[in-house]
């Protein structure tokens, strides 16, 4: 397993997850935080500017009531199941640990 490199820029944050990348396509581990009241969602996605765009449409059943929410973190990983065992961590007390002290 190679190491992961982090991206810090201003106003987000960014980790990329280093493997064997497919032709240029990433996949991602997000952190949304409602507006309405204050707390998390993870989840992973192919492009996540669509799926944010969803989750503030109304169209994800689990957000569906906590809009509208905002990105305020982000992985980018070489494939949907780098993505995916990132966004299983990010949701145990480890994983939460590590994004309290990261945001």
């Amino acid at each position: 397993s190679r190491p992961s490199v982090t991206t810090d820029g201003p106003g987000s944050t960014t980790k990329l997850c280093v493997g064997q990348p497919s032709i240029n396509m990433y996949f991602y581990t997000y952190v949304l935080k409602s507006k309405k009241d204050n707390k998390l969602y993870i989840g992973s996605s192919g492009d996540i500017k669509t799926r944010l765009k969803a989750h503030n449409a109304g169209e994800v059943e689990s957000t569906k009531s906590r809009r509208p929410l905002e990105l305020i973190y982000f992985e980018a990983c070489t494939s949907k199941k780098k993505a995916e065992d990132r966004e299983l961590y990010f949701k145990t007390g480890f994983g939460r640990k590590f994004l309290k002290n990261r945001l």
